[in-house]
């Protein structure tokens, strides 16, 4: 017999039929229903979560959620963040071979005969009482230094954009595992049931030569569906066909998913596949999600000191402030994981022109959810970060005068605040040329073992047996920072 889907009905036995019966719909239904009493009843963290694993958090977590402010591209910490002022010294002179070590390149400069090391055109000062370095091209994040922790030794093996940014989503440079939101999703469940515990915002390209990016970035991988991440657009219905078809009617759409659900239970009784589960859950999602993300996404009801926080570009939906906000109003509501993408670092010539364009698209809002959250209670248990997927050279690519930074995997730095990270250090180190790491190595594995160390999760123990062998987000690696924890 040549049919799967037959062999195993045929196959089938009584423990396996009553066990895929008890998870219907009318299950699902009745813990929706029992749900809501509990949580009138009870308001403590264990009786909000809705789903996630019974043993999660292993431990007492810091973080109750996530916001990943991904900046797509890569952005230069040699312009940023890591402030170099051996630079200036060093500014026009040959990269030495003892530094660059047989270091791999990229197509992009492998045939350069000259590797000019370019200082950052702009000032770097020191801010707030913990004297951090910020350049002068983030004044806004300048203010909040003191609430944020800079780390300045990321590395990675990934040397060009795709795998790399896919490493840092997944765990893993080829294409097919779970997302970092996914795992999550997958384990801790969710604290709301009127929207995804796993949001995806978008901010608007102005890059002409941005990197693309694909729904796999946010996708489940061979976990349930049902772990994806949700895309919410700016432009017309926040979700893609969440109003009611013209002369729709909500009893009518609720008439509509009552049948479907039944004639999905039936499939999942004849099948067992549990992606019909999925199905029906996402379904029950989408309605509720109906009343609830026209309410979230309209920003009429926030006063006016909100957006002189943000800036005017709050008011624009698909700006990056703009989307800084919605990640505050999400994270209100019970989201897990928000993420936001922002492309257009990828700046291999002319950094002069373009790098500004790129901070102060995101500067302002950035500064301002810290600050935001900070004001509000809740920075304390939520956990953000921000960065790329790798840094940039520190030697030019072209042309001196008008120079671009090439790809760099051996240093770079990101930023994380709230959520149990220390506040108001700079932790790791890079030579004086900006290009090798001289203290405190933090790895990706390393970087997904502490991120969710923050939420109580022991990297370790979060597992997925799929094709015979368990999988985790950081594979057989990975160590929890514990230096720059609270």
């Amino acid at each position: 017999m040549n049919d799967p889907i037959a062999q195993a009905q045929l196959l089938e036995n009584r423990r396996q039929f009553f066990g895929r019966s008890a998870t219907g719909i009318g299950t699902a239904a009745l813990a929706s229903l029992l749900g809501r009493e509990m949580f009138a009843a009870d308001n403590s963290d264990a009786s909000r979560r809705i789903g996630g694993l019974s043993d999660i958090p292993h431990f007492a977590p810091k973080a109750k959620r996530v916001i990943y402010l991904l900046q797509s591209g890569a952005p230069s910490q040699v312009d940023l963040l890591d402030y170099k002022p051996s630079l200036e010294k060093l500014h026009m002179s040959e990269l030495p071979d003892s530094i660059r070590d047989g270091q791999r390149l990229t197509g992009m400069t492998a045939g350069q005969k000259k590797f000019p090391v370019v200082k950052s055109p702009w000032k770097f000062q020191q801010h707030g009482e913990s004297g951090t370095w910020i350049s002068d091209l983030l004044p806004h994040m300048s203010k909040v230094v003191d609430d944020i922790c800079v780390v300045k030794s990321m590395h990675t093996e990934a040397i060009n954009h795709d795998p790399a940014i896919t490493f840092f989503q997944s765990g893993h440079q080829q294409p097919g595992r779970p997302s970092i939101g996914a795992w999550l999703s997958y384990g801790l469940g969710s604290e709301t049931e009127n929207l995804p515990s796993f949001v995806v915002l978008l901010s608007k390209n102005t890059f002409h030569q941005a990197q693309p990016l694909y729904d796999r970035l946010w996708g489940s991988g061979f976990l349930p569906s049902k772990f994806q991440g949700v895309k919410f657009r700016s432009q017309g219905d926040p979700v893609l066909y969440l109003s009611d078809p013209a002369g729709g009617s909500g009893t009518g759409r609720r008439a509509m998913l009552d049948r479907l659900a039944k004639l999905n239970q039936l499939r999942l009784e004849q099948t067992g596949d549990p992606e019909i589960s999925a199905r029906i859950a996402q379904y029950e999602m989408a309605y509720r999600m109906q009343t609830s993300v026209p309410e979230l996404a309209d920003t009429s009801d926030e006063p006016a000191s909100t957006f002189e926080l943000y800036g005017e570009d709050a008011k624009q939906p698909g700006t990056h402030a703009a989307n800084c906000l919605l990640a505050r109003r999400l994270a209100q509501r019970g989201v897990r994981f928000i993420q936001v993408f922002h492309r257009g670092w990828d700046h291999h010539s002319n950094v002069q022109k373009y790098l500004p364009t790129l901070a102060k698209e995101t500067d302002q809002g950035s500064a301002a959810l810290i600050a935001d959250l900070k004001q509000r209670g809740m920075l304390d248990e939520t956990l953000v970060i921000w960065g790329g997927e790798f840094g940039r050279t520190v030697y030019s690519q072209g042309n001196p005068a008008a120079f671009g930074r090439d790809h760099h995997p051996r240093c770079f730095s990101t930023w994380m605040a709230g959520g149990g990270i220390k506040p108001g250090i700079s932790y790791g180190a890079t030579d004086d040329y900006c290009y090798n790491i001289t203290e405190n190595p933090i790895h990706v594995h390393d970087f997904h073992a502490t991120i969710l160390h923050c939420l109580g999760i022991d990297h370790e123990r979060l597992t997925y047996r799929f094709q015979g062998r368990e999988y985790r987000l950081t594979d057989v690696h990975g160590h929890v920072v514990k230096d720059i924890l609270t």
